[in-house]
């Protein structure tokens, strides 16, 4: 019988943190292009803890709507919109390659916001709320590079959203 192998991976401490938080944040679900992870929405109901911190899901102190979310990755910076309401379909500034595909949204109001890229299929939904940044990061991993691209978010009237996609 064959003995068990295994290969150990050592990451940088900026690796490991950039892991802890895509892990934190995701759910793994799978398309036909690649995988790609979404974090689904908490309920509504969600109130924030006694002590002021929130226990929902989606949101992470610090984070705001009033300025675009924060490279994780240390890719190239395909778009980055701050402080947006409404709906709007955002053109990438550069061509989509091969590799991981990363978009990170907040967003601040009472709704949910569809946020879906083209022509890759990546798209989720986040729900917002009115007290608290709403955040979730996704990735894709595309097997063939693209000319071009577009960020598409739906978001009701009185939402505010930011976002960041980069590879």
């Amino acid at each position: 019988m064959g003995k068990l192998t295994g290969q150990t991976v050592t990451l940088p401490a900026r690796g490991l943190a950039v892991l802890a938080v895509a892990v934190a944040l995701c759910v793994s679900g799978c398309t036909e292009e690649g995988q790609h992870t979404s974090h689904p929405p908490t309920s509504p109901s969600a109130q924030p803890s006694p002590s002021g911190a929130s226990d929902r899901a989606e949101h992470i102190e610090g984070e705001t709507v009033s300025k675009a979310p924060t490279q994780v990755n240390d890719g190239q910076v395909l778009l980055s919109v701050a402080s947006r309401k409404g709906n709007a379909e955002l053109p990438l500034t550069k061509e989509v390659g091969v590799g991981r595909l990363a978009i990170q949204v907040n967003c601040q109001g009472e709704g949910t916001i569809k946020v879906s890229v083209e022509p890759v299929g990546l798209s989720f939904p986040l729900e917002c709320v009115e007290q608290e940044v709403s955040s979730t990061y996704n990735e894709i991993i595309l097997k063939r590079s693209r000319s071009e691209g577009s960020v598409r978010v739906e978001a009701p009237s009185g939402v505010r959203w930011a976002l960041t996609a980069e590879q």
